[in-house]
C-alpha cells in the first residue's frame, strides 16, 4: 500500500487546490456565493474575485453581483468547485432582476408567516 507524503496530505485537504478556479460557497445564513478562489488562509478566510450571490426562490433565480468579496472563515459551511463545462442550474430555472427576486421573497416570507399563523389560530383543535 502506498502511502500519502505530508505534501500530499496538505494539498488534499487544502484550498490551495482550488486557487484561480470557481467555487461555490455555502454560508451560515444559508447564503450561496460564486466566485473565484484568489487567497484563503488557515481559517478559511477567502478571498473571491468576480463573486455573485445567487438568490432562488421557486424556479425564479438572480444573480446579485459584489464584486472582489472577503468571507470570514466561521461562517463558511460548504465549499465546492464548480464544473464550467456542465450547465449550473435546471432548465426549468428562470433568470429574473434583484427587484422580481426581492419581490418573490417577501412573497414567500408573507406566505410563510400565514401559515404560521393559521397554524397558531387552529391549535385549539386537536386533530390527534
Amino acid at each position: 500500500m502506498d502511502w500519502a507524503g505530508p505534501d500530499d496530505i496538505f494539498f488534499s485537504t487544502s484550498l490551495a487546490t482550488y486557487l484561480d478556479k470557481k467555487l461555490l460557497v455555502l454560508l451560515r445564513d444559508g447564503r450561496k456565493l460564486l466566485g473565484i478562489l484568489r487567497s484563503f488562509d488557515q481559517f478559511a478566510n477567502v478571498v473571491l474575485e468576480g463573486a455573485c450571490e445567487r438568490v432562488i426562490v421557486g424556479d425564479l433565480y438572480c444573480d446579485i453581483r459584489l464584486g472582489l468579496y472577503v468571507i470570514r472563515g466561521e461562517n463558511v459551511v460548504l465549499i465546492g468547485e464548480l464544473d464550467l463545462e456542465k450547465e449550473e442550474l435546471p432548465p426549468n430555472m428562470i433568470l429574473v432582476s434583484a427587484a422580481e427576486i426581492r419581490m418573490a421573497q417577501k412573497a414567500e416570507k408573507d406566505a410563510t408567516e400565514l401559515k404560521g399563523l393559521m397554524r397558531k389560530r387552529m391549535e385549539f383543535l386537536d386533530f390527534d
